[in-house]
C-alpha cells in the first residue's frame, strides 16, 4: 500500500470528521457511550477516539511518560484505564480535555499513538492481502478505527477474495462497506447504529469511483472534507 503524503494526510482528515466533526481533529474531545464491555458506559478520547476499556490506557501511559504539561498528574491514572472505572472522575476527565486542548505534547502523542495502534497495523493487514488504492486504506483504515480490524463476521457475509487470493480489489471493498453498512444499521446498540453514517459516507466514494480520492470534497455526516 503505497500512498502520497497527500493522501495519508486526507485519509487522516475524513477520520478526524468521522470522529470529532472537525478535519483537524479535536485532540481533547471526549464522549461518553455505553458501548463498553457489556454496554457499560466508558469514555471516548481523543483526535481519533480510543476507548477507555479499549487502548486508552496506553494512550494515558505514552503521554505521562511524554514529560507534557499534564504528564504528572496523568500518570497516577494510568494504572487505572480500563480496570477502574474512570468515567464519572471529573478530574480524569478534566485533564484529558486539558491536555488535548492546551499541550502541543499530547497532540504529538496522539499522533504517534492512532499511527502505532490503528494506521500501520490497517496498512500491513492492506499489504498482507494485496489492497494498493487510496480509497481502500481509507475504508480498511476507518474499520481499524472503529472495530479494531477487518471483522470476520463480515468477511463470511460476501463471497469476494481479497486481491491477495485472486479477487477483485474495488468489489472486495465494495461489499465489504454494504455488508457493514447493513450491520452497524441492524446492530442490538442504539449508539453503533448510529454509525451507520461511517459506511453511507464511504459508499458515496466508492459509488463515485473516488479510489484514488482526488475527488474533493469528501462529505463525511454532513460535513465537507477537503484535503489540507
Amino acid at each position: 500500500m503505497y500512498l502520497m503524503q497527500i493522501q495519508r494526510d486526507f485519509i487522516e482528515r475524513v477520520i478526524n470528521t468521522i470522529e470529532t466533526g472537525s478535519p483537524e481533529g479535536d485532540y481533547g474531545a471526549i464522549s461518553i457511550y455505553a458501548d463498553g464491555p457489556h454496554d457499560i458506559r466508558q469514555i471516548t478520547y481523543g483526535r481519533a477516539q480510543t476507548t477507555e476499556y479499549g487502548n486508552l490506557r496506553r494512550l494515558v501511559q505514552m503521554y505521562a511518560a511524554a514529560g507534557g504539561l499534564y504528564s504528572a498528574q496523568l500518570a497516577g491514572f494510568a494504572p487505572y484505564v480500563g480496570s477502574k472505572a474512570l468515567t464519572d472522575d471529573m478530574a480524569f476527565r478534566g485533564l484529558l480535555r486539558d491536555a488535548g486542548r492546551k499541550d502541543p505534547v499530547m497532540r504529538a502523542v496522539q499522533d504517534r499513538f492512532f499511527a502505532e495502534t490503528y494506521f500501520d497495523p490497517a496498512m500491513r493487514w492492506a499489504d498482507d492481502n494485496g489492497f494498493i488504492k487510496a480509497l481502500s486504506a481509507l475504508v480498511i483504515y476507518d474499520s481499524f478505527i472503529h472495530s479494531g480490524g477487518i471483522l470476520w463476521l463480515l468477511r463470511h457475509r460476501f463471497t469476494e477474495s481479497p486481491p491477495a487470493s485472486g479477487g477483485r480489489e474495488e468489489v472486495w471493498i465494495n461489499e465489504y462497506v454494504r455488508a457493514r453498512h447493513d450491520w452497524l444499521s441492524n446492530h442490538a446498540r442504539p449508539v453503533v447504529r448510529k454509525s451507520k453514517y461511517r459506511a453511507e459516507g464511504l459508499m458515496a466514494q466508492i459509488e463515485a469511483g473516488n479510489w484514488d480520492l482526488s475527488k474533493e470534497p469528501i462529505r463525511m455526516n454532513g460535513t465537507d472534507v477537503f484535503s489540507d
